[in-house]
């Protein structure tokens, strides 16, 4: 496994390290992100989404309460996932979510430790951890990249 540590001093810098991240995404990538209420994962995946190239003056939210966002117009479909509300992966197999999961897209999945037995194992997996710092504004965000073996 690779680990790489970036420090984020604002929201514009989370959102330029995700954009960099992005840079580095194929289809199938599962991106699971993981934090605090707070943290900044939706930050994260509204500079994912730009580093992808989806349009400027596409809203990227989080989809705490419609569960799944598509974003569309980039070089790959984003599929941007909120696990929070469920209370375990039957859920989201039931809504269908294993399709997106394994599909031609990459995925964002907050909240992912919710849904851990049915994300994929090896190469296609990153876990993102953003942790916040002594100051507000500060996160620490940890990228690590599963390899196969």
């Amino acid at each position: 496994m690779t680990d790489t540590e970036f420090v984020s001093l604002s929201e514009e810098d989370t959102e330029d390290i995700a954009a960099r991240i992005a840079g580095d995404a194929k289809p199938g990538d599962v991106y699971a992100l993981e934090g605090d209420l707070g943290a900044g994962k939706t930050v994260f995946a509204r500079g994912f989404a730009r580093g992808l190239g989806v349009p400027d003056n596409t809203r990227v939210v989080s989809p705490t309460y419609t569960l799944m966002q598509i974003y569309e117009g980039g070089r790959l479909p984003l599929y941007h996932f909120d696990m929070y509300r469920l209370a375990d992966s039957s859920e989201a197999l039931d809504a269908g979510f294993d399709e997106y999961l394994y599909g031609s897209g990459v995925s964002l999945v907050e909240w992912a430790s919710r849904i851990e037995d049915i994300l994929p194992q090896g190469g296609s997996m990153i876990r993102v951890l953003i942790d916040r710092g002594n100051d507000d504004n500060v996160r620490r965000i940890r990228i690590r990249r599963c390899r196969e073996i």
